[in-house]
């Protein structure tokens, strides 16, 4: 009988003996590491781990260690998480009028590739837009965004979020600053793509300005968002070459393919719980 596997991450100041005691709460309790990576940052101090672990026997309960794990947490000061890996995290998505990247998102989620469960799609742009996409019975929220009706938007987003249990918001090139309040109240799960690759080009037509400065590469980042404009931790980035026959259009097309791929990643590594804050920017364990 396959038992089922669960996943473990922690964070906490490093100190001797945290893999070890790790390592025995579980073996204690009846389980058994199927994989796990750990690191030390020696600049800050700090120590990560992720464990994928299952049941040993039928017997295991994972009750049991969840209550004994939190003691240990408890002495070791530690940040943690503990979830059955089965287990889909919910997820909204943010979208404006390019649909690139929500499109991507969703055919990766249908094709089983991206283990999330859709909760709402945000857009501030009318459902017509999207008419062309299967949106199946995903619930649609149209919230049309203008400096006078900002907060209120930002309002019953939050609200929609909060109702829909979200685990993770994701800006599918949703072309709206968020304000200070909003970020705040996301922090640590509102995922973000930039269309160049950071910090070089920011604000509006990054590929026009790389096509300006004649550069040989183009990329895009995924970042948490932080009340810093398009400053957050750095999740996945990624690049390619181009030449000097390349007009500042196929830069933009070229730079689509990469935003798709770059978030389907950086979401990928959110939901199968692989990222971590380190301060400014995260620990990133690969799968």
């Amino acid at each position: 009988m396959i038992q089922e596997r669960h996943i473990l991450t922690l964070s906490c100041a490093n100190r001797p003996g945290i893999v070890a005691k790790v390592s025995a709460v579980l073996f204690d309790r009846g389980f058994n590491i199927l994989d796990a990576q750990q690191f030390d940052d020696t600049l800050t101090g700090s120590f990560f781990m992720r464990v994928e672990f299952n049941a040993a026997s039928d017997g295991s309960d994972a009750t049991a260690l969840r209550e004994a794990f939190a003691t240990l947490a408890h002495g070791f000061g530690m940040t943690w998480s503990m979830r059955p890996a089965a287990e889909r995290k919910r997820v909204v998505l943010m979208a404006s009028k390019f649909d690139h990247c929500l499109a991507d998102l969703l055919y990766r989620w249908r094709s089983g590739e991206l283990h999330m469960d859709p909760v709402a799609i945000l857009a501030n742009c009318p459902r017509e837009t999207y008419a062309h996409l299967d949106l199946d019975d995903i619930p649609f929220h149209f919230l049309p965004v203008t400096r006078e009706t900002k907060m209120e938007q930002e309002a019953e987003a939050w609200e929609i979020i909060k109702a829909a249990k979200a685990d993770v918001v994701v800006l599918a090139r949703y072309m709206q600053i968020l304000s200070d309040g909003f970020v705040a109240k996301l922090r640590g799960r509102c995922i973000n793509i930039h269309h160049s690759f950071l910090p070089g080009f920011k604000g509006a037509k990054p590929y026009h300005q790389a096509h300006e400065r004649g550069v040989k590469l183009i990329g895009a980042t995924a970042h948490f968002v932080t009340a810093d404009l398009d400053e957050g931790p750095i999740i996945e980035q990624d690049v390619e070459r181009i030449s000097h026959r390349d007009t500042p259009e196929v830069l933009v097309r070229k730079g689509r393919d990469i935003e798709r791929r770059v978030l389907a990643r950086a979401l990928g590594h959110v939901l199968e719980d692989r990222v971590l804050l380190n301060h400014g920017k995260t620990v990133v364990f690969s799968d």
